[in-house]
C-alpha cells in the first residue's frame, strides 16, 4: 500500500514537501481524505450526494483533477481498510495542520454529514470524536455545525 501511495504522488503531485513538523503534504492529503471517506461510511447509508461532496472537497482542497481525486479516494479507502482507528490519521493532522486548518477539516466533515440532508447520530458522534482528537474546541465544533447546516439546509 505504501508503494501505491508513493506512486500516486510521484505521478500526480510535486515531490512531497514537508510541513514545519516534518509531515509530508501527501500524508496530510491521505489523512484528510480518509477521514472524509470514513465520515461518509459512518451511517452505513452511503449516498451519491455524500460521494460527490467528498470528491468536490478533496478536489478543491488539494487542487486535483477528477482523475487524481478518484485515485486519491481509492487510496484513502484502502488506508481505512488497513487502519485500526483514527489515530494514525488524526496524529498527522495534529502535526501538520494549523488550528484554522483543523477547523476546516471539521467543517468538511459536517459537509459530508449533511450532504444527504439527514444527520445521523453516528455521524455526529464521529465528528465530535475527531474534533477531540485534533484538539478543536467544542465551541468551534458547534459553530462549524451550525454554519454548515445553515449553508446546506437553510436551517
Amino acid at each position: 500500500m505504501v508503494s501505491a501511495v508513493k506512486q500516486f504522488f510521484d505521478k500526480y503531485i510535486k515531490p512531497p514537501s514537508k510541513t514545519a513538523d516534518g509531515v509530508s503534504e501527501h500524508s496530510l492529503c491521505i489523512a484528510t481524505a480518509a477521514l472524509l471517506i470514513e465520515m461518509m461510511r459512518a451511517d452505513s447509508d452511503i449516498t451519491e450526494a455524500e460521494r460527490a461532496s467528498i470528491s468536490k472537497t478533496i478536489q478543491s482542497k488539494f487542487a486535483l483533477s477528477k482523475e487524481e481525486t478518484h485515485e486519491l479516494m481509492k487510496l484513502a479507502e484502502e488506508e481505512i481498510r488497513q487502519a485500526t482507528g483514527y489515530f494514525e490519521f488524526t496524529s498527522l493532522i495534529n502535526k501538520g495542520f494549523s488550528h484554522e486548518q483543523k477547523k476546516s477539516v471539521i467543517e468538511h466533515l459536517w459537509e459530508i454529514a449533511f450532504a444527504d440532508a439527514a444527520l445521523d447520530r453516528h455521524e455526529e458522534h464521529m465528528v465530535r470524536k475527531i474534533s477531540g482528537l485534533i484538539h478543536v474546541s467544542h465551541r468551534d465544533f458547534i459553530d462549524s455545525k451550525l454554519r454548515v447546516r445553515k449553508r446546506l439546509l437553510g436551517k
